[in-house]
């Protein structure tokens, strides 16, 4: 949807400009571009380490083109859990074991190619696993152990969300300074005529207008959108985290995914009844 938001705001502020009689040519200012562009990448390196820019720019590119999870992936977690938990539960830990060490090679993850692609949740879901069929760990240590993992990820997530809202920050007093430099050029120019400060002028301005239309228009809702994909991700892994704890409470596969169902938001909740489907045919297929 981000593409289709970005043609919005052009259509309409270019459009607009345009029906009142504005020559888009005007607009195009390539010198004031780099000016302001080159100004808040450049602040954007010195403010963040190199791993930190990385993550802002892939999480802004999944933010204008990818999406969150919906019902769709939800339902192929639960059903992807059920069927983990039936095995540990019917064969023992050695069972299931081969499927965690290398998920990557395992038959049943195979079969789950949205969760087996989220390399966060695998390693959330396997590790966890590895360490409750290892170590004699309570429902309340497993719990604190994913509450602090989930922290520790949101925070390096919205660092990088951080990174890019400071662009959108900066962009408005980065036009400024391209006004400026290019109020100090027409200095240069006054004894060439009106017309030809008339354009030099213009083109200073178009500075002060490109900062606040990259800033409100495009960067600042990247930004938020960037927040929206990082709680909806963190709520996959809640879920998760829902159905882990279950299971070491000692609760039964079926009830475990109960559990983690409930935490997905109602908008992308499979129903009861899904689930039960999704997870009678695990049980036809074991």
């Amino acid at each position: 949807m981000g593409a289709v938001g970005a043609i919005t705001v052009l259509v309409c502020v270019f459009g607009a400009y345009m029906a009142h009689g504005g020559h888009l040519l005007v607009v195009w200012q390539p010198a004031e571009m780099v000016i302001i562009f080159g100004a808040a990448l450049g602040g954007m390196i010195i403010a963040n380490p190199l791993s930190i820019v990385k993550m802002a720019f892939a999480k802004a590119l999944h933010g204008w083109f990818g999406k969150g999870p919906g019902k769709t992936e939800y339902l192929e977690l639960l059903q992807m859990m059920f069927q983990i938990f039936q095995i540990f539960r019917k064969d023992g830990p050695q069972a299931v074991e081969k499927h965690i060490e290398e998920p990557e090679k395992s038959d049943i993850f195979k079969n789950y190619q949205t969760f087996l692609k989220n390399h966060h949740a695998v390693d959330f879901f396997c590790d966890t696993m590895k360490i409750t069929l290892s170590a004699d760990l309570s429902q309340y240590d497993v719990d604190d152990l994913l509450n602090d993992d989930i922290k520790t990820i949101h925070e390096e997530e919205h660092m990088a969300q951080h990174a890019i809202n400071s662009i959108a920050e900066a962009l408005p007093g980065l036009g400024i300074v391209a006004a400026v430099l290019g109020v100090v050029h027409t200095m240069g120019l006054l004894d060439q005529g009106t017309q030809v400060i008339g354009h030099s002028v213009g083109a200073a301005l178009v500075g002060t207008f490109l900062g606040v239309l990259a800033c409100y228009g495009f960067v600042a809702p990247t930004a938020s959108k960037m927040a929206i994909d990082i709680n909806s991700e963190g709520r996959y892994l809640m879920v998760i985290k829902a159905a882990l704890v279950s299971l070491q409470r000692g609760a039964p596969p079926l009830v475990c995914v109960e559990y983690a169902r409930r935490t997905i938001y109602p908008l992308d909740r499979p129903s009861f009844t899904e689930v039960d489907a999704a997870t009678k045919n695990v049980k036809k297929a074991a």
